[in-house]
């Protein structure tokens, strides 16, 4: 899992620029899933939706700082009730004490904090809070040396290879389910200079659609004021530093599942393990203007889902639209060779095994937008060639993608589709109470900042996933049997320390 990869960053989805050997090869033996998109384009809540399986607004995943309730199950749960090992290696945004939610063993801390510090105010749509993104990331975007997130992706690939090696050698033989999220390439746009030679400057493309060719929306007027693009306007060259940062740390990304891929082949479970690529959300890299994401536009909600197992699903590529929380379902019918028993709850999400196995499958996307930058639910709808953006305080956005894939024209105002817009208006009022949706919102926000506030006061005690090791059981220990220890550890096991144990 990669962090803000946009699926046009990618040679698979058509990108010329991008070098990704590793997941081009994932590609080409997999199944491609062309129109994927994130259900709510920012961090928090779309790993959710990721790993329950529901909506933002059927389980309060409501922004950065909202709390994943206990008793949500999550794809962990469900496998590890199957029988799975389940391990998390790296960024999962959770909020709140539960820092687990069905994982057996979280390997890593969180780059991001657990509190509710982050959590945004609807009804104060005029003030910019000190932790909202601004464009440091893009004006100083470059070269560097080292940052917090290398520090962070470093350890949690090195974390995860070291658990499928542990895994190898150890007595429990559960299958597994192990998720390795990194960081990058979300911004800053930083990147050191081997990954930043690998791209020539004036190669690295240059944004499609510029701000001036296309009208703002209020929600594209609200999203520049939050991350403060009009007070720090940007040139073309820091527009290209910043895109030329970002190819080298999805790059980067790249490598490290390379990394992760060499790990499984040199323990022998390659064959025997389905890779699942994908990102949380995309990023704008200045189309339209904008960086960052929390709108609907392509290059912020799609996003790359691709699915390895040759020796289960022929490579294909899909052309129907699906989501993010479309995965849950997905991972327990692979789990189940397609034969899943009975859920315990319903889901908004449906298995992405038809697709798989290219037997149908749905063509829908149901996407929930209710973090910063918005002061009403912002909802988008997705099936066939359209695309409709509705939020109860903005006009209407209306896109055919199969026309217009760059969505240059609004077709919401257009006569020649005021049949479809009011048909989509109507389904929207069906699936949404939009004034009970928004006092829900704003209550929890509320609620929220309080709570921060309060718990800020006096002692504080954290929510920080503390990662814990034995160090009673790690390398050479006197109570562990030399020769048993030194079979434990040696992977292969040689002949004789298989007669010795």
């Amino acid at each position: 899992m990669a962090d803000q990869l946009t699926a046009s960053a990618l040679a698979t989805y058509g990108n010329t620029v991008s070098k990704t050997p590793t997941i081009d090869a994932l590609a080409a033996a997999g199944v491609v899933f062309e129109s994927a998109y994130t259900n709510s384009p920012l961090c928090a809540p779309s790993r959710y939706v990721f790993l329950s399986g529901k909506l933002p607004s059927s389980i309060g995943a409501y922004d950065n700082a909202a709390e994943l309730p206990s008793e949500v199950l999550t794809f962990a749960h469900h496998l590890r009730h199957a029988g799975y090992r389940t391990v998390l290696s790296g960024k999962m945004h959770f909020c709140g004490a539960d820092q687990t939610h069905g994982f057996e063993e979280r390997l890593t801390t969180d780059i991001y904090p657990a509190d509710f510090g982050w959590t945004p105010d609807w009804e104060q749509p005029e003030v910019r809070p000190s932790w909202y993104h601004n464009m440091g990331s893009v004006l100083d975007a470059g070269l560097c040396v080292r940052t917090n997130q290398l520090d962070f992706d470093d350890e949690v690939v090195f974390l995860a290879q070291q658990k499928l090696f542990d895994m190898a050698r150890d007595e429990d033989t559960r299958p597994f389910c192990m998720v390795v999220s990194m960081t990058h390439p979300h911004d800053p746009y930083a990147i050191p200079r081997d990954y930043w030679d690998r791209y020539r400057h004036e190669d690295i493309d240059m944004p499609q659609v510029r701000d001036d060719m296309v009208p703002r929306d209020p929600h594209t007027q609200r999203l520049r004021h939050v991350s403060d693009m009009d007070r720090t306007p940007v040139s073309d060259d820091q527009v290209r530093n910043a895109r030329h940062a970002y190819y080298g740390a999805v790059s980067y990304v790249d490598d490290q599942m390379g990394r992760i891929l060499k790990t499984l082949e040199q323990t022998g479970q390659a064959d025997n393990t389905i890779i699942v690529v994908l990102s949380d959300h995309g990023d704008m890299l200045g189309e339209r203007g904008l960086w960052y994401k929390m709108n609907y536009f392509e290059n912020a909600s799609r996003i790359p889902l691709i699915v390895h197992a040759p020796q289960r699903f022929k490579a294909a590529r899909v052309a129907a639209n699906v989501s993010l929380v479309d995965i849950l379902p997905t991972l327990v019918d692979l789990a189940f060779d397609g034969a899943a028993p009975a859920l315990p709850e319903p889901l908004d999400g449906r298995s992405l095994w038809p697709h798989l196995t290219g037997s149908g499958g749905h063509d829908e996307v149901i996407g929930e937008f209710l973090g910063e930058g918005a002061i009403a639910p912002l909802v988008m709808l997705r099936r066939g060639h359209l695309k409709f953006v509705h939020t109860p305080v903005d006009p209407d956005q209306l896109y055919d993608l199969a026309a217009d894939p760059r969505e240059l024209h609004n077709l919401a105002t257009d006569p020649a589709h005021a049949a479809t817009v009011q048909a989509l208006r109507a389904e929207v009022a069906q699936r949404w109470d939009m004034p009970a949706l928004t006092a829900k919102v704003i209550a929890s926000q509320k609620r929220r900042r309080f709570h921060y506030a309060a718990q800020s006061q006096g002692v504080v005690q954290p929510w920080d996933h503390q990662p814990f090791q034995p160090a009673s059981q790690r390398y050479m220990r006197n109570h562990i049997a030399l020769d048993t220890l030194e079979a434990r550890a040696r992977f292969p096991i040689v002949r004789s320390a298989q007669a010795t144990v």
